[in-house]
């Protein structure tokens, strides 16, 4: 029998599961509702779907090493209490496991994971059931350092954020260690000012336009003039938001820029990771493309 969209929709009503599993649970039942159900109750996915519709926010994030791969991850539950909570914290180590020993580039390509007999997203599955709130692998980087290449890495006492930084070049662990502490602290949005696309750098150019020209203070002055202060805010404003132009936390004094040239290495790559940030925009995406896919 072939499943239809309206089907998944029906059984994804009845029980507030996934719609990947609503899929599944149909094709083994070869369509019919009531066998589906039983089936997603005896694969403990009902009773984990249930807090489906709950926005995980809260949680851990994670780094583990193994050779030349480092990963670094983010795990979210429910509340901050859970986190702290043994189980979650063993779960966090087999995921960090798992992805370490991996190649995998996507959270769906990970949680179809082995881990001991069973996919990552069962056991993760299973640990909702037993812990009781909604647990999520959000994003993972997996970083592979090559020959004459380093990294530095931080992860904050309280394990809400993880910094690594990967450079071409060696360098000291403890410098590699200040620099990812540095980006823990100072929040870079991008290594240089390269990386900024031109659309990027319109729209905040646009943005402080209009301010300036809002600005009573600036009622009356030429455009040139305008122009030229636009231009001041908007450098200052790159300059904070670009690694290499901060100025490095540990000594103030220098650029971030200037101690990469004296410990020669550049800067190959970026990843930050705060938990919970941004996530309130991801429910909203998530929910829009759900709607989409179940109007098809």
């Amino acid at each position: 029998m072939v499943v239809t969209a309206q089907l998944v929709k029906e059984l994804r009503t009845a029980t507030g599961a996934g719609m990947l599993d609503c899929k599944k649970a149909l094709e083994e039942t070869n369509g019919n509702i009531d066998e589906a159900i039983k089936w997603l109750r005896e694969k403990g996915i009902t009773k984990a779907a249930k807090k489906s519709d709950r926005i995980a926010a809260e949680g851990l994030v994670g780094m583990a090493m193994k050779g030349n791969k480092v990963v670094v991850f983010e795990v979210n539950s429910e509340t901050d209490f859970v986190a702290q909570n043994q189980q979650f914290l063993t779960l966090l180590d087999q995921i960090g496991a798992t992805l370490v020993n991996s190649n995998v580039s996507a959270v769906e390509e990970a949680l179809q994971l082995d881990v001991n007999g069973q996919t990552l997203d069962a056991l993760i599955t299973n640990a909702i059931a037993t812990i009781g709130e909604k647990i999520t692998l959000r994003r993972f980087t997996i970083l592979e350092i090559n020959d004459n290449q380093s990294i530095g890495t931080y992860v904050h006492s309280n394990k809400r954020i993880v910094a690594a930084l990967l450079f071409d070049g060696v360098i000291s662990e403890e410098a590699g260690k200040q620099l990812a502490m540095h980006v823990s602290a100072m929040r870079p949005q991008f290594v240089s000012r390269e990386e900024m696309s031109q659309d990027f750098l319109a729209s905040e150019k646009a943005i402080l336009t209009a301010e300036a020209k809002n600005d009573p203070k600036n009622a009356g002055k030429p455009d040139n003039i305008l122009e030229k202060m636009v231009e001041g805010r908007l450098n200052k404003q790159l300059a904070e938001i670009s690694l290499l132009d901060q100025a490095f936390v540990i000594n103030p004094d220098q650029k971030v820029s200037d101690f990469l040239k004296a410990n020669n290495v550049s800067v190959k790559k970026m990843i930050r990771y705060e938990v919970g940030e941004g996530i309130e925009k991801e429910q909203v995406d998530f929910a829009q493309e759900v709607m989409a896919q179940v109007r098809k």
